[in-house]
This record gives structure tokens, sequence and C-alpha cells, in this order.
């Protein structure tokens, strides 16, 4: 649909305000023009959690990969104040823009039987989201139900007493573009159960409120979300990557970004959804060419991790693995699935060699980035100090090999998304499109490689490139180009900011 008469958009690489302006924000609007949402007594705990740009690892968080998210300037923010009554009542401001209805009343009758104790999690899913205009409150009530389940009046430890007696007024508000890939469930999720940590001076660990937070998605709003996206949204660092090994946890630290690098996120403005047939079927998939590896190995992968395998060890039983396979041969040859969170479709026919295969080959990949990381960050300090001692200009002592670890890096991100596209059917026309934009440029204008991010199937693309006007003129150009042949207008995900625990939940004064 090109055309030269398209009113073509304008398009910012400029990141938007800092966290703590933003915060102001929200807490402004929390005082004055959403006041009366609150009554004017009750004190009110906020907070705010981070979207996160899924930079290398993605999907492979199911299979135990290590993955490396950055979290984004955009957030999604929560306020929570108790009520003396039995409802929660829950408003999200801007999503009527989605079609979807701003206000939602539930009875807390809905997630705790006679008793007060928690209602069984099918039930509460059940209630939850059966109308798709209301079922995005799911995100939020589960939040109450998941710490209820974990910490209620019949479990040990100390306990809030409103949990399970008291309702209470939700305000959300999030920035994070729905749909984008960029984990705007996580952030409402993270906010959400950071503010009503600090209502009910319940303070779990930093990794067990994010899996709380998984569970939220997983069990009450029912997709099948690894925990990457909730942890980086807790616990990100502002300009670093979260490195996180998904075995199921493990937090390797923060790799900071080298001098010079920069990543910025391309929004497709294709929806993407971790609920989707194709996100499903490519980890169904996974799951099944880990069964058969096990039952063919006698015993190997046994703690469910595929990537615990090297692509060496994968290749003498990759033949072993049917290239496709319906639900029902699956059922019949081989059982169970060994996952918790996705069930077998006996209609459907499955890939699973390549979908076990990508997750192997993209751990590795992986790795080798945060190798290529690591030099770029000592080749930085080795030309500092050769600078301060020879006292010349910066670009005169600026070797080559800078330049070529940032192509290496790129490399790998664009080998990460052919295997999306060719292996897991994980791609889109639009977001293939973006990557060949931003190649045809390539280093010569700044930009190094790019890849869909997260779980695919539209959403985002990540794109690794250096900073400065001329690259953000690149970048533009892509932006142009792809909306002149798609009609589609991409939206820029520019800037980082710190997960919710670093920057903290905090009660928000009134006047």
């Amino acid at each position: 649909m090109e055309t030269d008469r398209m009113n073509i958009a304008s398009y910012s690489f400029t990141p938007p305000a800092d966290a703590e302006t933003r915060w102001a924000e929200f807490e402004r609007l929390v005082r004055e023009e959403e006041a009366d949402f609150f009554d004017g007594v009750g004190p009110i705990a906020g907070a705010r959690a981070p979207g996160r740009l899924d930079v290398m690892g993605g999907v492979g968080d199911y299979s135990g990969g290590t993955v490396l998210e950055m979290p984004i300037a955009q957030a999604a923010y929560a306020a929570w104040q108790w009520r003396s009554d039995r409802l929660l009542r829950i408003r999200s401001l801007g999503i009527e823009q989605e079609g979807l209805k701003p206000e939602v009343t539930l009875s807390l009758d809905l997630l705790v039987d006679e008793q007060g104790r928690p209602r069984p999690v099918e039930e509460v899913h059940a209630a939850l989201t059966h109308d798709p205009e209301t079922k995005w409150a799911a995100y939020i009530a589960g939040c109450f139900y998941i710490m209820l389940a974990a910490y209620s009046k019949f479990t040990e430890g100390v306990v809030d007493e409103r949990l399970g007696l008291q309702g209470a007024n939700i305000l959300i508000q999030s920035d994070v573009p729905p749909g984008a890939g960029v984990s705007s469930s996580a952030a409402i999720e993270v906010a959400t159960m950071h503010a009503l940590s600090e209502a009910t001076g319940i303070h779990p660990s930093d990794l067990t409120l994010a899996a709380w937070c998984q569970r939220v998605e997983n069990l009450v709003v029912g997709a099948p979300c690894g925990i990457m996206d909730q942890v980086t949204s807790a616990l990100g660092r502002e300009n670093a990557l979260l490195v996180l090994r998904c075995q199921p946890h493990d937090l390797l630290g923060n790799q900071q970004i080298p001098p010079g690098w920069r990543f910025v996120g391309i929004d497709s403005r294709v929806k993407h959804s971790v609920g989707g047939d194709h996100y499903v079927r490519a980890r169904v998939g996974a799951f099944m060419g880990l069964k058969i590896i096990q039952l063919e190995s006698g015993g190997k992968l046994l703690e469910n991790y595929l990537v615990r395998m090297s692509s060496e060890e994968f290749a003498r039983y990759r033949d072993l693995i049917p290239e496709t396979l319906t639900g029902a041969e699956f059922q019949r040859l081989y059982g169970m699935l060994p996952d918790r969170v996705t069930r077998v479709d006996p209609e459907q026919t499955y890939h699973p060699r390549a979908c076990a295969e990508h997750p192997i080959l993209d751990n590795e990949r992986v790795h080798a980035f945060i190798a290529i990381m690591h030099l770029a960050s000592l080749r930085y300090e080795e030309r500092r100090k050769w600078v301060e001692r020879h006292g010349k200009g910066e670009e005169e002592a600026t070797p080559k090999v800078e330049t070529y670890l940032m192509e290496e890096a790129g490399k790998l991100m664009y080998a990460t998304h052919e295997s999306y596209s060719t292996r897991l059917d994980l791609g889109s026309p639009e977001t293939d499109l973006l990557v060949e934009l931003v190649r045809e440029r390539g280093p010569e204008r700044g930009l190094y490689g790019a890849r869909v991010s997260g779980g695919g199937s539209g959403g985002t693309v990540v794109v690794l490139c250096r900073e400065g006007s001329e690259v953000d003129k690149a970048l533009q150009e892509v932006c142009e180009e792809y909306q002149r042949k798609t009609g589609l207008i991409p939206r820029p995900i520019v800037g980082s900011s710190h997960g919710a625990v670093m920057f903290g939940a905090r009660q928000i004064m009134r006047g």
C-alpha cells in the first residue's frame, strides 16, 4: 500500500521524561483529577514498574535459557487504598481507547469463600476472565488473590488482617503500549503487587514478588508466560541488561551496556499476545521435543530445561524427534507433556524438532552476546586509559575492533530473528520488514543489528545502534519507509529506567 500521498508521521528517538518527573505527574493525578475515586481519609500506597525490551533470549525462558532484558522508560503506575466494604473498585485510565470498560467493581466473594479462604484458582480464573471487556481487571485482582493465597490468616507468618476482609480502590495508569511485546501486563502486575505490598506491610523477597506476579499471569489470567518479564520489571536497572537464567529464575546480575551502544525498540503496531496460537504452539513443540529426548536418552534433562543440553549433544538426538507431529500422535506415542501451563491440542499439528532446537542454539547465541559486551566494555576502558596517557582525541584512539564487536553482536541478533521465523513460526511480514530496513542501512549509518523480540508474531523489533543525531535520522528513515510500505505508524520505544524495587513503593500524600 505504498503511496507518495501518505501523510508521514514525525518520529522522535529522544527519551521521554525521567522516572521521577513522570511519577510526580501520577501523584498529582491521584491528588487532583482522580481525587474523587478515593476517600478523603485513608492512606494511599503507590508504585511504578517499567516494561522491558527483550534484547536477547526471548522465548528461551520456558526452556531454561538465559535472557538479556532492558527495563524501558515507559512504566505502569498503581495507587492502592483500602475500603471499609468488600468491594474491589478498579479503574484503568485510558483503557477505553482499547475498546475496554475503564472501571470494574468486583466482590471479594469472587476470590474467597464463606470462611474467607481463597477459592480454587480455576474458579477465580473463570470469574475474572469470562468478559472480554473486563478481563484486564484479572491482572490487578489477581495480585490480591495470589498474595491472599500466600499470606492469608490461615497460613503461618505475619499477615495483614485486611487481606480477604476489606476491599480496595485501585487506580491504574500505564504508558507501556499494550500488545507491543514489551511486557505491558507484567508492568501492571508488578506495579500493583508492589503497591499492595506497601499497603499491607507484607514484603516478600524481590524474586518472590516477581514469581507471584508470574503466577497471576499463568494461573489467574491464563497466559503461559515465563518469568523474565516480571523479574525485569521488578529488579531491572536503568541503562543495564538484566541477565536472568530461567532455571527457574537465577538472577546473574545486571550487565552494563557498553559506552556507545544503544538499544531502542520500534513497535510494529502488529499486536502480539503470549496467549496467541503461534506462541502456544511453539512452546508446546519445545516441550514435546524435551519429552522425546527424556525418553530416548534414558533419563537426560529430567529437570525439564532443554538448554542444559549443548547443540553438539542435541545433534545426537535431533533425528529422533519428528519434524511434524499431531497432538493426538504425541499423546499416543509419548504421553503427558512436561509443562504445567500449556496443554497438547490433539487436533493441532506441531513442529517439535525445530521448536526444541531453537532455544538450545539461541542460548549459545545469548552467551556469545554477553561475552561480546564484556569485551566491548573492556576495550572502552583500555581506550580511556590510552587517551589519558597520550592526551590525544578519543577518535584517534578508537580501534576498529570496537566496530567489529558491534557488528558481531548484530549478527547474533539477526540469526535469532531468522530462527523465530523459520523454526518457531513467530515472525510476521511487518517485523521482517523493519529488520530488513535496519539491515539495509547497516553499520555505515550506525545500525548494527535487529530482531523481533519477546514472543514474536508482531510486537516490537529491538535495534542495536550507536548514539547521535545521524543515527536517529537513520532510525527515522526506517520508520518513515515502514509507514509508506505498510500504512502502519510504528512507535519508537526509547530510554531506560529502574525497576519497581529500585524505584521504591511510596505513600502518596494529599495536598
